[in-house]
């Protein structure tokens, strides 16, 4: 049996390799290089470690990073949408269910159903470790585009609004990140790297 869980495991650990390889629009940090989803990954893992004192709630600081080590391993099946895409929409959740299932499948069975038990609970963003993973999923493109000259947000000629509209969902994660996303986001449009209409 345990020997079959293994096999199982090591399966899995060698399919979610593939994360790598999945491009995500945002560049890294003052970079003109495309970060990938398990770079992306890794780093809300590490500001959740560093950041955790200023989640709303006390908070099960392994779930959280249970949670933003897992959310993105469906986009191997899924792919990455783009938070800003006006014709896909971003919550494509039947793909990323049936993507969970299938990766999350490869795993021994009480393993498998607790991976996709932390993703689903990540997507419905309602629980307090929830709130605080998506406020860390918001709050790291918003880093990166800032220290890129608008990065994204110029690419692809977004708002004030529509990033203040994204940005928001910090807030309920942690009012203090919040209040530290917001006054970068104006900081971003008093630099002219951000447009106040469309």
């Amino acid at each position: 049996m345990q020997t079959d869980n293994l096999l199982k495991q090591v399966s899995f650990i060698k399919e979610i390799d593939k994360l790598k390889y999945i491009q995500r629009k945002t560049k890294l940090f003052n970079s003109d290089r495309h970060e990938n989803d398990a770079e992306h990954s890794w780093h809300l893992a590490m500001m959740t470690i560093v950041l955790a004192e200023h989640s709303n709630k006390p908070i099960d600081v392994l779930k959280v990073l249970k949670m933003v080590l897992i959310h993105d391993i469906v986009e191997i099946d899924a792919g990455d949408t783009f938070i800003y895409d006006s014709i896909k929409n971003h919550t494509n959740t039947d793909e990323e269910r049936i993507a969970a299932k299938r990766i999350f499948g490869l795993l021994p069975a009480e393993q498998a159903k607790e991976f996709i038990a932390i993703w689903e609970e990540f997507e419905e963003g309602i629980t307090d470790e929830a709130k605080f993973a998506k406020s860390m999923d918001r709050f790291e493109p918003l880093l990166q585009n800032a220290s890129n000259n608008g990065g994204t947000w110029t690419e692809f000629n977004v708002s004030y609004q529509k990033v203040y509209n994204k940005k928001i969902a910090i807030k309920d994660g942690s009012k203090a990140i919040w209040n530290y996303a917001k006054n970068l986001i104006n900081e971003c449009v008093d630099k002219g790297l951000l447009k106040k209409t469309d």
